[in-house]
């Protein structure tokens, strides 16, 4: 169960999820006239680079690759970061005065470049855990069968395992809800191990 605090994050959200996707997949003119251009958002998206990386994997531990993570997940985590939604301190400096146009130019960009891949060795016996959980909690039905993620669902293969790990267990205690609380309902009383062994596994991917 959700907390007052936490249920009403998540409503926020939604209602600005629902606000962006509207936006996004609608036929306006206003919106034919600016959509993301990817050469523009490189030049803006250098500030992110020094955390999230540049072409490929996040440096820094805790940061997770932004490199070929779909289009609208970026646009709507970005809305969501910039408008308080998504409470992520060290986010807000960079976020707070973008525009629309800056938002949508920055995640063409980072939806464009190839996604980031795991060079760290493999637990066999971890990874086989991974997977038939993965399989049995279905999440290949949100985030396609090779976890590439699709419109405000993010991309979970080859993302960093400590971020993996940090962000579901942040899920499972209610402590960050997303477009809706699916994650949440999801991962509820998941034990740690069988998280430690999701991440692993689909970091590999």
């Amino acid at each position: 169960m959700l907390g007052p605090n936490g249920a009403r994050r998540a409503l926020l959200t939604r209602r600005a999820a629902v606000f962006v996707l509207g936006i996004l997949f609608s036929g306006s003119a206003a919106l034919a006239q600016a959509p993301g251009d990817a050469a523009r958002g490189e030049a803006k998206a250098k500030a992110c680079e020094s955390c999230h990386g540049a072409g490929g994997g996040a440096p820094l531990e805790g940061m997770p690759s932004l490199t070929g993570q779909p289009e609208v997940f970026l646009t709507l985590q970005l809305i969501l970061l910039r408008e308080g939604l998504r409470e992520v301190p060290q986010m807000a400096p960079f976020t707070r005065g973008l525009s629309d146009q800056d938002i949508t130019d920055i995640a063409a960009h980072f939806a464009r470049q190839a996604p980031a891949k795991s060079s760290a060795g493999r637990d066999t016996e971890l990874f086989a855990r991974g997977a038939a959980l993965s399989k049995g909690m279905n999440c290949g039905s949100c985030h396609r069968a090779d976890y590439s993620g699709q419109r405000q669902m993010p991309r979970l293969a080859g993302q960093r395992e400590d971020y993996l790990l940090a962000s579901m267990k942040a899920y499972r205690d209610n402590r960050r809800a997303g477009t809706d609380t699916s994650m949440n309902g999801v991962l509820y009383l998941v034990p740690d191990s069988d998280i430690r062994a999701l991440a692993h596994y689909l970091a590999r991917q």
